[in-house]
């Protein structure tokens, strides 16, 4: 790894001069860490049973952690690459604000102490999910699919994923097939929604030498690709309603949403844009899929809470 040391300090004056708190947040990886916060909020709150308000903030903070630390990692290992993309050259290791060792150090203090706390405060089964959040997000992803091979983010998705399953566990101590179906909703969301962004980042992409799929297969491919994962997608979303785990006030949120899904993502197979800024429709595409994750865990909250 002393590749990473070496990227992530050269940046003029030692590391630590410049670092303070918002550099360690920066680690985190803030905006990605709210939509799998939400989503593993709704599987605790769609769970059956209840937890007293301190311990069901105690697993969400518990998760969110996780979550950061899973994030911290991965910026040590990918230092080297973050400084060739421009999306990702201002991290605080690329930019040489922090020292590889210190976020190494952060993200393991934050990664045990979540899964520990988890643990004590509520159950080892939500414990050991967490914990193999965190490992599949660096050890599977990071460091042995992202450089590798294309398949990176259809596999790799299932560290996004693995949160439900722990705030469903956090609650029940177990992991029913509502709880897998959660996960497989966002398993199959993952690749179009980060195909969409990488159609439009893919020069950064192949600047750094990683394989998304843009960069191996073609932008026509990718296309495809994510018109046929959103068509696998749909269907999944519905399934609560047709098994009788939620009501169909979810389930016709689920097929409005999954129509307007399935239309944008109809359009970017259509789009034969190959620069940026004629990239209308993969743009929406995206910034609607974070909406569209967010809107359908939510509905199924109110689906299992509000409604008689």
């Amino acid at each position: 790894m002393n590749h990473i040391a070496t990227d992530a300090t050269q940046a003029g004056a030692p590391a630590t001069l410049f670092a303070d708190w918002r550099d360690y947040f920066a680690l985190l990886k803030p905006r990605v860490m709210t939509l799998v916060i939400f989503t593993a909020a709704c599987a605790m709150a769609v769970a059956p049973g209840s937890l007293h308000p301190m311990l069901a903030f105690t697993g969400i903070l518990c998760i969110a952690v996780a979550a950061g630390a899973a994030g911290a990692l991965n910026q040590w290992y990918e230092a080297d690459i973050d400084a060739l993309m421009k999306r990702t050259a201002n991290r605080p290791l690329p930019a040489g604000k922090l020292a590889a060792g210190e976020a190494l150090a952060f993200g393991v203090i934050l990664g045990t102490g979540s899964v520990a706390m988890i643990g004590l405060a509520l159950n080892w089964v939500a414990a050991f999910w967490l914990a193999v959040s965190i490992l599949f997000y660096v050890m599977v992803y990071t460091v042995w699919l992202k450089r590798r091979t294309p398949q990176n983010i259809v596999i790799g998705g299932a560290a996004g994923a693995f949160p439900v399953i722990c705030g469903w566990a956090a609650v029940t101590g177990d992991t029913p097939m509502f709880a897998w179906i959660l996960f497989g909703i966002i398993f199959l969301w993952t690749p179009p929604h980060f195909w969409a962004l990488a159609l439009f980042m893919e020069a950064d992409y192949a600047k750094a030498g990683v394989p998304m799929l843009p960069v191996t297969h073609g932008m026509p491919e990718t296309r495809r690709q994510i018109l046929l994962y959103s068509f696998l997608l749909v269907p999944l979303t519905i399934a609560p309603t047709l098994l009788g785990m939620a009501d169909w006030a979810y389930g016709g949120t689920a097929i409005t949403l999954g129509a307007i899904f399935l239309w944008m993502a109809f359009k970017v197979s259509r789009s034969t844009a190959t620069t940026p800024a004629g990239m209308a429709a993969e743009k929406q595409l995206f910034k609607f899929s974070l909406l569209y994750l967010a809107c359908l865990f939510g509905a199924l909250v109110a689906d299992r809470l509000l409604l008689p």
